[in-house]
């Protein structure tokens, strides 16, 4: 491989370690499961893909590692073609699956060793990166015992470990924390920051908690039914929904006798009644209560009080709020995510994981 000169290395490192234009992936039987996806992730920045199971999130992942090939749209990975230069692009590239990895009758060592080869690395340079991602991931004392004998977040974190043997300039994570509980996952957190700063690797992970989204990623793209529904940076997602929420129970049964039809606290007309008041810029439902998108939820909150009470009801409860991202995704979806969502598909392949090893 021909070295670059200072001016190339200088292009190299201004282009996106990821670009992507219009990717198209549809499986047999006519499933769309990425359908015109287009985004950048710049390199040095932890960039997230949020959404729920079959979004269109691991297909997404698995053209850009080179394991699918696109049904149509480019994709270019570190300076590399996915469809061309395949092998040009793992090459580059790490990769920690959703399923853990790691094989359980090895040791730590023993499973980095592997991987390592697997890399076509020498002995010597194994065993360097070995102690260096141990002590990375904080296993270096557990490193000759059985993988049997790890906790699940032992084991993700060895996993990950596995991912940075060949030192990778862009490390794909999907789901790094699912299945694991809230101490764990935060600790992998930190070991995910700890490698764009220290180790200078770009992030590109996927995952549906909405506090890990925006705990750790620069930016986010919000991916829904195989498109990309918005992308930006956290801050930037809240703050473009346009303001303050507030969040309206009201009474079914009004103040005084029984109103006529055009008075119900149902249906379009109600929300086209709340929409109209001064302040509020957006009218949706969410378990059972108004949601209103206000400007200044101090100054919509009394407005709404008098407004609804001048309709002949009663407010029986009423909450303001920040935006989160939970509601930046009800916002360009118009449906909650749950963070439970993977559990049942992480308890299944775990269970024929242990089954096929039986």
């Amino acid at each position: 491989m021909r070295a670059m000169n200072a001016a190339e290395i200088r292009a190299a490192l201004a282009e996106p370690i990821i670009s992507v234009e219009d990717l198209v992936k549809v499986y047999r039987g006519g499933v769309r499961a990425v359908d015109g996806v287009s985004f950048e992730v710049k390199r040095g920045e932890i960039f997230g893909f949020l959404g729920p199971n079959g979004a269109g999130k691991t297909t997404t992942i698995m053209m850009l590692i080179t394991l699918l090939r696109p049904t149509a749209g480019r994709g270019r990975v570190c300076g590399r073609d996915i469809t061309v230069e395949p092998d040009e692009v793992r090459a580059r590239i790490g990769y920690v699956s959703q399923d853990i990895a790691v094989d359980d009758t090895l040791t730590g060592r023993e499973n980095l060793f592997l991987q390592g080869h697997l890399y076509h690395l020498t002995k010597d340079l194994i065993a360097e990166r070995c102690r260096e991602v141990l002590e990375m991931v904080d296993l270096t004392d557990r490193a000759g015992s059985r993988v049997s004998t790890y906790s699940g977040g032992m084991r993700k974190r060895l996993d990950i470990a596995g991912g940075l043997i060949h030192r990778p300039e862009l490390l794909f994570l999907d789901e790094p924390t699912l299945g694991l509980d809230i101490q764990t996952r935060r600790r992998i957190w930190d070991y995910i920051r700890l490698l764009r700063d220290r180790e200078n690797v770009t992030i590109f992970m996927t995952t549906h908690y909405m506090e890990e989204a925006d705990q750790l990623c620069d930016r986010v793209a919000i991916i829904d039914h195989g498109k990309v529904a918005a992308i930006g940076s956290p801050s930037e997602l809240k703050a473009g929904i346009g303001g303050d929420l507030l969040f309206v129970e009201v009474e079914e049964r009004p103040v005084g006798p029984a109103p006529s039809p055009d008075v119900s606290t149902e249906g379009a007309e109600f929300s086209s009644f709340l929409a109209g008041i001064e302040g509020v810029s957006r009218v949706t439902v969410q378990d059972g209560r108004w949601v209103l998108v206000v400007s200044s939820g101090e100054l919509a909150a009394p407005r709404v009080l008098s407004a609804v009470a001048g309709r002949g009801h009663t407010v029986r409860s009423l909450a303001m709020k920040k935006p989160t991202l939970d509601d930046v995704f009800l916002h360009y979806t118009g449906r909650a995510l749950r963070e439970d969502e993977g559990s049942s598909d992480f308890l299944r392949r775990r269970i024929g994981l242990r089954r096929a090893r039986a």
